[in-house]
């Protein structure tokens, strides 16, 4: 949930217009603190099992990264460069690895 938070305020940053349109700025804001929430709950041993805050973060800015640059290419129009893919494919494949040899 924290990292698709966190691709969700990216996309909404697009419509802020450098922050002065209030409505997406907060929107944006809310967006964020949801995201370091659900980063918090995912880290937090006293809401049972926790994920060790390296893979979390890692996780967390990987899925944002990634997410980001696909909702970019798929409704923005950004551009579909083989390069581009490979390095989403090498980004996604990060997050798995990470998530396997951590053990949660």
């Amino acid at each position: 949930m924290a990292s698709f938070c966190e691709v969700a305020a990216t996309t909404v940053y697009r419509f802020t217009d450098g922050l002065t349109r209030f409505w997406p700025t907060a929107g944006l804001v809310l967006l964020g603190v949801f995201s370091l929430y659900f980063l918090h709950r995912a880290v937090s041993p006293a809401e049972g099992q926790a994920i060790p805050i390296g893979t979390a973060y890692a996780v967390w800015t990987g899925i944002g990264a990634a997410g980001t640059v696909i909702v970019g290419m798929a409704a923005f129009g950004e551009p579909y460069e083989a390069l581009r893919i490979l390095f989403l494919i090498l980004i996604v494949g990060s997050i798995v690895g990470l998530k396997l040899v951590s053990g949660s």
